[in-house]
């Protein structure tokens, strides 16, 4: 089956859905998602970014210029993660806590405008992965359109592409939190270093990008063809990242990989 063909039968899976609430980030998968729910519902959708503080400001800031752009009605709502000691405590399963925390915003948002439906772009290359997430946005009754659609990854840039999307080459992202290992206590302080890091590297004109903070040392993940970069500023880059409070800064030689405090659990 096609992307194309895969699109259509996403089409009539959103038909079907009805009045739908997006969970919106503004990445590929989610502007995808909302695109195709609005050509499809109509004023009967709508989007939601939840803002809590293991969200980058620029990917808020992101978010709200791209539902601009394409159109979309985007309500930005905030979550007080950090208030709940389940997710600070950072367990192997925190994405599972967080969603269950998260969906609470979103139900009551959704029931607030009359939606019936809540959907996400979690899509079929995810389930390979370690998403304890899932199974929480599942149990809470949120649909997954791509994963009833077959869509991968793959097939969503694809078809983004092809609509035009400006977001189809976006960089994949994921929370600030990530970038601690599990077990490692999730605070202010530390998710503050990460997204100034983060920051700054992005300002040299590094792509696709990860700092993980391994207790004082921060871990710099990029792809390969970025590391020549990174290392003819590595004094500069030391020195600012030092200057945020980090005690070392290293560049992983396997480069930068999706999931990678994952590793530890396989």
């Amino acid at each position: 089956m096609t992307a194309r063909t895969k699109y259509e039968h996403l089409e009539e899976i959103l038909a079907g859905h009805g009045p739908m609430l997006v969970a919106f980030s503004g990445g590929v998968d989610s502007t995808l998602l909302a695109t195709a729910a609005h050509e499809v519902l109509g004023g009967k959708t709508r989007c939601v970014l939840l803002d809590s503080p293991v969200v980058p400001r620029a990917a808020v800031a992101q978010a709200k210029a791209i539902a601009a752009d394409l159109k979309l009605a985007l309500d930005i709502i905030p979550v007080p993660l950090l208030e709940r000691a389940e997710f600070c405590r950072n367990p192997k399963d925190r994405c599972y806590f967080c969603k269950k925390i998260s969906t609470v915003y979103l139900k009551k948002r959704a029931a607030d405008l009359g939606l019936s439906c809540i959907a996400d772009g979690i899509n079929v290359s995810d389930t390979a992965e370690h998403r304890p997430g899932l199974r929480a946005s599942t149990e809470e009754g949120i649909v997954h359109p791509f994963i009833e659609a077959g869509i991968t990854k793959q097939d969503i840039r694809e078809i983004a592409r092809e609509q035009g999307l400006p977001v189809w080459q976006k960089p994949s992202d994921a929370c600030l939190g990530s970038r601690i290992p599990y077990g490692d206590e999730i605070t202010p302080q530390k998710l503050h270093m990460i997204e100034n890091a983060e920051v700054y590297l992005a300002r040299l004109g590094i792509g696709q990008l990860r700092v993980r903070l391994h207790n004082n040392i921060a871990r710099i993940e990029v792809h390969k063809e970025d590391m020549r970069s990174i290392l003819e500023q590595q004094s500069a880059v030391a020195r600012h990242l030092k200057s945020l409070g980090f005690a070392y800064v290293t560049l992983d030689l396997d480069g930068y990989r999706s999931g990678s405090m994952d590793e530890v659990l396989r």
